[in-house]
């Protein structure tokens, strides 16, 4: 992992977190307990603040960043950010699974216990209401979240992420 310190600002973790060898975190980044950053992730808080809760894992590729002066970025607890995601300047409530290869853009909010599907594209500003599932291009409600689909997917892909990294350490 490379760990890079700018503009005073160094980066800090809770206990218990996996970094993989190949990924990069820079300045003001702040991660909780029983995080894992994988493979070739980004996490670049050098023009504004990135806030990471508990047990979320950014998964291989993904890239996490903000905008100057205008937009930090806020992950709660039990969030998985899947492959290639681009979550950027944003707000991410607790339990939220973003899909692989999604981009979420500045100002967007998403609600606690929601899907962000694979490939989707939340534009600026957008609002996502809790216990839902967007989809598309741009992003769109496809439907609400029942709390079957709440724990055999947001639950144990997070649960998971904590598991695999084990394997690691």
């Amino acid at each position: 992992m490379l760990l890079k310190k700018i503009n005073g600002f160094v980066p800090k973790y809770g206990k218990n977190c996996f970094f993989a060898e190949n990924s990069t975190i820079i300045g003001d980044v702040i991660l909780g307990n029983n995080c894992s950053v994988w493979f070739q992730t980004v996490i670049r808080g050098d023009v504004n603040s990135i806030r990471i809760g508990d047990r979320v894992n950014i998964q291989d590729g993904a890239i996490i960043h903000c905008t100057y002066k205008r937009a930090c970025t806020k992950i709660g607890n039990d969030v998985s950010i899947g492959h290639n995601a681009i979550v950027h300047g944003c707000t991410l409530e607790d339990n939220v699974l973003i899909g692989m290869g999604s981009i979420i853009m500045d100002d967007c909010i998403i609600g606690s216990n929601s899907i962000i599907a694979s490939g989707c594209v939340l534009p600026k500003g957008t609002k996502v209401q809790s216990g839902t599932v967007y989809a598309g291009v741009p992003g769109k409600k496809i439907k609400s979240i029942d709390s079957r689909l709440q724990k055999q997917e947001i639950e144990r892909i997070a649960r998971n992420y904590i598991t695999y990294s084990s394997w690691f350490k």
